[in-house]
């Protein structure tokens, strides 16, 4: 009942429905195939989705969204700030992550809406990710990018994170602002780095099965993060 800008793992399909992959706290019921896809359709811009599938089920342990795009994620969200406050205070949430795609621009609306609501504010961002660097611009290799979710740990992160998105925009920029391995390496202090929507290339190494790179990787963001 959670879309893909709010539910940051992975979802397998199989003959019967759609389930989360079990490697986080929170698992998805199963639903018909066609039921679901449909109730996917009309929600992949909603913050939460209330249906006659969702708006009784308990939230039995405290939840928190991690990755969230509003309206500054172009061409990819549509919640104003204002609305993703009320929505997660009304949830019950007691904090809320904003991750909007490449961009920033939201972070200083969404920490006075969450500070007037009563949220925490967990500031972040979904990065584009080079397939190779930053610098590298050839339409035939480097029009791949993967999506990677940052969140700031501290002000020392936050202010990393600015950095980064910066640099992305200013010297990474190929059809989208894309940060690389090389500047997570140098700033990647204070900063929180999640496993990634299925755009991700950890989640792509496990997808296609390539297990040796995927534990490569993580060890990789481990000494960085």
């Amino acid at each position: 009942y959670l879309n893909r800008h709010c539910f940051n793992g992975l979802c397998r399909y199989n003959s019967k429905g759609f389930f989360n992959v079990p490697f986080g706290r929170y698992k998805l019921p199963l639903f018909p195939r066609q039921e679901m896809l449909a109730f996917y359709r009309k929600s992949q811009y909603s913050l939460i989705c209330y249906n006659s599938y969702t708006k009784n089920l308990p939230m039995s342990k405290p939840f928190v969204h991690l990755h969230t795009h509003s309206h500054y994620s172009l061409l990819d969200g549509m919640t104003k700030i204002p609305d993703l406050v009320k929505a997660a205070k009304a949830a019950g949430m007691t904090a809320l992550a904003l991750t909007d795609h490449g961009a920033m621009y939201g972070a200083i609306e969404f920490f006075q809406e969450c500070k007037k609501a009563d949220i925490k504010p967990i500031v972040g961002v979904e990065a584009y990710v080079a397939a190779r660097t930053r610098h590298d611009k050839d339409p035939d290799q480097d029009g791949r990018r993967y999506h990677l979710t940052l969140l700031a740990k501290n002000e020392v992160g936050y202010k990393n994170l600015m950095y980064m998105t910066s640099i992305a925009n200013m010297e990474g920029f190929y059809y989208k602002p894309r940060m690389d391995k090389e500047l997570f390496a140098s700033h990647g202090e204070g900063v929180i780095c999640l496993s990634g929507c299925p755009a991700s290339e950890f989640i792509t190494l496990i997808k296609n099965n390539h297990d040796d790179e995927a534990k490569e990787l993580i060890h990789f963001y481990e000494t960085c993060f």
